[in-house]
């Protein structure tokens, strides 16, 4: 984005040199497999009795949400205590924002608070770009609009590499409303870093061209290692707009089925779940699922990120692991 762009009526000011996760862009490969092996040591810390390292203790962190969200807030929450952090939870809903306030005005009261990180979650695309901007702290993009959404796109590198082993040379095919989803965009980069392909599969009004290869009949999923399911963004859609003829025969044409899955695939999903619209309940159930390890992997994947934007790497997570 250029300094030109305009957000929330306010040109964007100059940028500051300092390290934020605004997009998958923001990261090379290497920065992907290394905030991966710091989830997995992060990950042996939560099997112990005391699961909370001082890692960043006297830091604080405050996770700012625009939009309704469980599994992205809560996380960003436990990741921060999980490490000893101070944190403070803002929801547009009760706050100032109620009343008016602008993002511009949000931002610089909470700059006021001197916090290292913020996490914001907002829906105009650019948001977070903003207020990195506008602030000295350190954003993560926990979502803006249909842009990107980066942490989720981790966690689900972290959930398939523990489920298969590997993340080069497999499949993922993303079902479903891809035209109106961060997830999918942040998760296609995400999976061309790590030698990975994505296939997007769904109606022809819902599935944009130019992201990725496409297909309009669900029978494209066979040849996937994971089948990846997205619910309808109708907050994201136009107000009277019909992109599907229906909800039953969007289900009977790309819903996913026990029929429609074969034996070794996986099958995740982002949540939340619309259980026998775009997913049956008998998949999302099943051993085949990977959705609950999904929320798992967001802590461990959300401590990395917080880690690592506010330390200098994952050198120290093993010492910081065991003493602890």
């Amino acid at each position: 984005m250029t300094d030109l762009r305009v957000v929330g009526g306010d040109l964007l000011p100059p940028a500051h040199d300092r390290r934020n996760l605004l997009s998958i862009s923001d990261l090379s490969q290497a920065d992907v497999e290394r905030l991966l092996a710091t989830a997995r040591s992060f990950a042996r810390s939560q099997e112990r009795d005391n699961k909370k390292l001082p890692t960043l203790r006297g830091r604080l962190v405050l996770n700012v949400f625009y939009e309704s969200s469980t599994r992205t807030s809560s996380s960003f929450e436990l990741a921060a205590k999980r490490l000893s952090a101070d944190t403070m939870t803002l929801k547009s809903t009760g706050s100032s924002v109620d009343k008016g306030e602008s993002l511009k005005d949000t931002a610089l009261t909470l700059a006021a608070y001197d916090p290292d990180v913020i996490v914001l979650r907002h829906p105009e695309v650019g948001a977070a770009e903003y207020v990195a901007r506008l602030t000295e702290a350190r954003v993560v993009n926990a979502g803006d609009g249909k842009h990107q959404h980066p942490t989720q796109a981790l966690l689900d590198l972290y959930t398939i590499r523990e489920a298969f082993g590997r993340l080069d040379g497999l499949q993922v095919a993303i079902v479903g409303d891809v035209a109106h989803s961060r997830v999918a965009r942040s998760l296609v980069q995400a999976l061309g870093l790590v030698g990975a392909d994505a296939i997007l599969v769904g109606p022809p009004t819902l599935v944009p061209q130019g992201l990725a290869p496409t297909s309009h009949d669900i029978a494209a999923i066979a040849d996937a290692d994971v089948v990846y399911v997205l619910r309808m963004q109708r907050e994201r859609m136009l107000e009277g707009a019909n992109f599907v003829p229906s909800l039953r025969e969007y289900t009977a044409r790309w819903g996913i089925t026990p029929e429609r899955i074969r034996d070794g695939q996986r099958v995740m999903h982002p949540g939340p779940m619309n259980r026998g619209v775009e997913i049956d309940a008998r998949v999302a159930d099943s051993d085949a699922a990977l959705i609950v390890d999904q929320v798992r992997s967001g802590l461990i994947v959300r401590m990395a990120v917080l880690y690592d934007l506010l330390t200098t790497g994952p050198v120290s997570v093993e010492m910081t692991v065991e003493v602890a």
